[in-house]
């Protein structure tokens, strides 16, 4: 029993989650989404009770369950890691939501962790409403799969972060450049990442979540490790007028990986076309324990040089609206998720973000229905009009006082 308004901490959680490791046999499925809130179970179930997304039969005929409406962030965003660390747990990652070829071997303790389809803000209630339908969905066809197969296992359905964020009145914020101002963002502690060159602020660096998966069986999360415990090394970082080179280097971010690097490397070009000089995130490298080398050729990341840049997803997903691109089969066993990215390298003043360029695009898809919708109607307008002007009028009429008017058919 939980009272109004507590939110459980990290503490609290680990000891709530005590059974999940003491039973036997110990299987567990996570469901991680990037933002999950109570409100989205009350609002969408009351707003749209013909269309309950939460009637999962799997969660409904659990024999136990435990419903935490506010965990704080910080524990949830390392959940993962907390779960890896505290047993020996064997590890799968399921991408492709089909677990019928699945191998699990009961006789140890497994751990499934799904990563669910990240949730934009920008969404209207509708559209998450059909999200968490397609959710609902997945945990139940993965559940029921497994469940047939007589595997005894727990769930846990959470997320990284709140999706609804109520602003507080009694803070005033102080006017001046920061980032971009979303609530969500407004709700996290941890300022960007800064590397200077003397007194001077040559590269910012923000995301509220930074994490890889290695073959598809090692998540890493490096957001704690980069913006709040600062553990990354950016003592290799380079900055000039013309190349920028962004360093992370990491020591045993997880068991089995003793070192890890990762660069941004990022040029400042002038493009005679716009008379003017751009930043360009050109490419991302990682190297793990010093050898293997991974690369990433990147689109759509570029700004005035004047700007910094901010997109809601990065990553080597092709939902995202920022991709990472393989440049080579070492990265091919890489998988990247960045969520809420700002970067600047160049140009950068007081040691805030300048103006962030979005990787939106102007003509969003809302933007070219309207478009298409308005041509549409204009022609049918168009044509309407013309064909109203060949309407003609009579010339003759007839007359009762004399013959019948004969109109030949030629006319």
């Amino acid at each position: 029993a939980l009272h109004e308004g507590h939110v459980v901490s990290a503490k609290e959680l680990t000891v709530l989650l005590q059974p999940v490791f003491t039973q036997k046999p110990r299987n567990l499925i996570l469901f991680l989404q990037d933002r999950l809130s109570i409100e989205d179970f009350t609002y969408l179930s009351e707003s749209y009770s013909n269309k309950n997304p939460f009637q999962n039969e799997i969660l409904q005929s659990s024999p136990s369950s435990l419903v935490l409406p506010a965990v704080d962030c910080e524990a949830t965003r390392y959940l993962p890691k907390f779960l890896q660390e505290s047993g020996d747990w064997k590890l799968t990652n399921i991408t492709n939501l089909d677990v019928s070829q699945l191998e699990v071997n009961t006789s140890k303790p497994n751990l499934l962790v799904v990563q669910l389809q990240p949730l934009l803000s920008q969404l209207t209630e509708f559209v998450k409403l059909y999200m968490f339908l397609f959710i609902d969905k997945i945990i139940g066809r993965l559940s029921m799969d497994l469940q047939e197969r007589g595997i005894h296992f727990s769930v846990i359905y959470t997320a990284v972060r709140p999706s609804r964020i109520s602003r507080r009145t009694d803070v005033v914020w102080e006017l001046r450049r920061q980032l971009m101002a979303t609530e969500e963002e407004d709700s996290l502690s941890y300022p960007p990442l800064n590397v200077t060159t003397g007194s001077d602020t040559c590269i910012l660096f923000y995301a509220s979540n930074f994490s890889l998966t290695a073959n598809d069986s090692v998540f890493i999360d490096l957001t704690n490790a980069t913006f709040v415990t600062q553990k990354a090394d950016t003592s290799s970082s380079e900055c000039s007028d013309i190349n920028t080179t962004l360093s992370l280097k990491y020591t045993e971010p997880v068991n089995g990986i003793s070192s890890l690097e990762i660069r941004f490397l990022m040029t400042n070009k002038f493009y005679g076309a716009s008379a003017r000089n751009w930043s360009t995130l050109d490419s991302v490298e990682i190297v793990q324990d010093g050898g293997q080398f991974a690369k990433f050729n990147v689109s759509v990341i570029s700004a005035p040089a004047e700007y910094s840049f901010h997109c809601q997803l990065v990553g080597t997903s092709n939902l995202y609206p920022a991709r990472l691109i393989p440049s080579n089969n070492e990265a091919k066993n890489w998988n990247v998720f960045i969520s809420s990215l700002q970067i600047q390298g160049f140009n950068i003043e007081n040691n805030q973000f300048s103006y962030a360029s979005d990787c939106t695009g102007f003509f969003t898809p809302g933007i070219w229905m309207g478009l298409v919708t308005s041509i549409i109607l204009l022609w049918i307008l168009a044509y309407g009009i013309h064909m109203i002007m060949q309407l003609t009028t009579n010339s003759r009429f007839d007359d009762p006082k004399g013959p019948a008017l004969s109109v030949p058919q030629t006319e």
